[in-house]
């Protein structure tokens, strides 16, 4: 099947027409996942070539796949967007079809969780895990290693296991990529996690909106137990454990990872106090582990290659806003970010340039042009005002006022605010106030300096990392372009 043609079917190429072409083939094709550049869709491969099937300009695209496939451009293999990635967690995304077990096998699924079980040691996973220093893919960037770790030596026989699949980012579609692409990793990384700390019960909570990748995740756990990988007795072995997928409506406050477990329980995903943390207290009371998606997919990558060959890792990007080239891209850790938004992503549109980088979504910060060769790591962005999150890069032009920027992002953060505690409740209210009485133009000094004041009460004051990370946007803003502030205070105000 090396050789038959591929066809993107995941989310973004479906709402470029793939699926019309599907069903006007005439020869056999393979779906499969995401390709890469999804600004280029609907995308399709053959062998080592990659080909965008987007019509001309002004054109409508073709009835069906032949004249598509006439028509099609091809990218070459030397394209920077191809040649710089490291594709670890997204190895086998754009070459499975998602669907396939057999296909996923015979690409190298769950042999690693094959190792793991026939060598039966689970601290020495734990330890493998440790010395990589890999961290949580999700945010927050905890030691991956040091959290199975303490799940682990808790006490009890019953543990969870629990992947955070609710992403919710704007501009942000890593997770969703994977779970539509090759939803056998995921699996076989929690299967992995699992067996270390000592679980028998995993928990996918994704939201609502990704119905594509519900829908591929269903049927990869259902093959999965068939084939004796998920379930009892797998592998041959005296391991077990099963997956239940759990689907959220779509609050992003459920990110936070008690509000999670609240949701999962079937109450009311609000976030509560800590400690006790999930690892000691989490799903129904029990010791419980929780990563997100990307960070259960590089656990098999890590295994198969060894701590000294997967070096620092990678990190997965969804490209995205005033870029000539947008899609899911994964590089080393430490690339810097002009390379990605540059030489991978084409710059800016013709005729603009590069004003910011805005990483980390709502809980996110700015990084402006003249930092673009900041490598794109834990610390470095942190050092800036901006944090890598999980993964979503949105680029902002010279078009871009930063002011308005910081309001959209405070305006999200406020309507999904759970309202449990009053600074995040009332706070993002009231900065976003301020923040469009400054866009109205009838903002003062004293205003400026309230709001300043107020993001620092809130991310001060707030229950979770919603409120906590809330005014990020804001302050990073402040910090590199103040000058969008200043020229929008009333004219009397300028200068003071």
């Amino acid at each position: 099947m090396s050789s038959c043609l591929r066809l993107c079917t995941a989310a973004s190429c479906r709402s470029r027409g793939a699926l019309a072409l599907l069903e006007n083939s005439d020869r056999p094709v393979k779906e499969v996942g995401c390709l890469g550049p999804c600004s280029e869709g609907p995308l399709a491969a053959m062998g080592d070539q990659l080909l965008s099937l987007q019509p001309a300009e002004n054109n409508t695209i073709g009835t069906t796949l032949e004249a598509a496939l006439a028509s099609g451009r091809k990218i070459r293999a030397e394209d920077p967007f191809l040649k710089l990635q490291r594709r670890l967690v997204l190895a086998r995304c754009g070459m499975v079809d998602p669907c396939c077990i057999h296909d996923a096998l015979a690409q190298g699924a769950y042999q690693q969780l094959r190792a793991v079980v026939a060598a039966d040691d689970p601290s020495s996973v734990i330890e493998t895990v440790r010395r990589s220093g890999l961290r949580g893919r999700g945010g927050a960037g905890y030691p991956t290693g040091l959290k199975w770790a303490t799940v682990a030596a808790m006490a009890g026989a019953r543990k969870v296991v629990v992947c955070n699949a609710d992403e919710g980012d704007p501009g942000a579609f890593m997770d969703r990529t994977l779970m539509e692409g090759d939803p056998h990793t995921l699996l076989e990384g929690m299967a992995i996690a699992a067996f270390a700390v000592g679980a028998k019960q995993g928990y996918i909570y994704v939201r609502a909106e990704y119905p594509l990748a519900i829908q591929r995740l269903r049927a990869a756990i259902a093959a999965a137990e068939t084939h004796g990988w998920l379930g009892t007795t797998i592998s041959g072995s005296r391991f077990s454990f099963e997956i239940e997928l759990r689907v959220g409506a779509g609050a992003y406050v459920c990110g936070e990872e008690t509000a999670l477990i609240h949701s999962i329980e079937g109450r009311r995903g609000v976030p509560r106090p800590r400690p006790p943390y999930p690892a000691e207290h989490g799903v129904f009371g029990l010791p419980t582990l929780i990563n997100n998606v990307e960070t259960f997919g590089n656990i098999p990558a890590l295994l198969r290659l060894g701590v000294e060959a997967y070096g620092a890792g990678t990190k997965v990007f969804s490209l995205t806003g005033h870029v000539r080239r947008s899609g899911v891209l994964e590089v080393p850790i430490g690339t810097p970010l002009r390379t990605i938004v540059e030489t991978m992503g084409g710059g800016a549109p013709p005729g603009r340039s590069i004003k910011a980088v805005q990483t980390g979504g709502p809980s996110g910060g700015c990084v402006p042009a003249c930092a673009l060769d900041t490598p794109v790591d834990y610390d470095s962005l942190k050092a800036l005002g901006a944090i890598m999150g999980s993964g979503g890069m949105v680029v902002l032009d010279n078009t871009t006022n930063m002011v308005d920027l910081a309001a959209f992002f405070i305006a999200f953060s406020r309507e999904e605010s759970c309202g449990k505690c009053i600074p995040c409740r009332s706070g993002t209210v009231q900065l976003e106030m301020l923040l469009r009485k400054l866009l109205e133009r009838r903002g003062s000094a004293a205003d400026l300096s309230q709001l300043e004041s107020l993001c620092h009460t809130v991310a001060d004051a707030s229950l979770c990392g919603l409120g906590q990370s809330a005014p990020k946007p804001v302050l990073s803003t402040l910090r590199h372009f103040r000058s969008d502030y200043l020229e929008l205070l009333r004219p009397a105000e300028v200068g003071r």
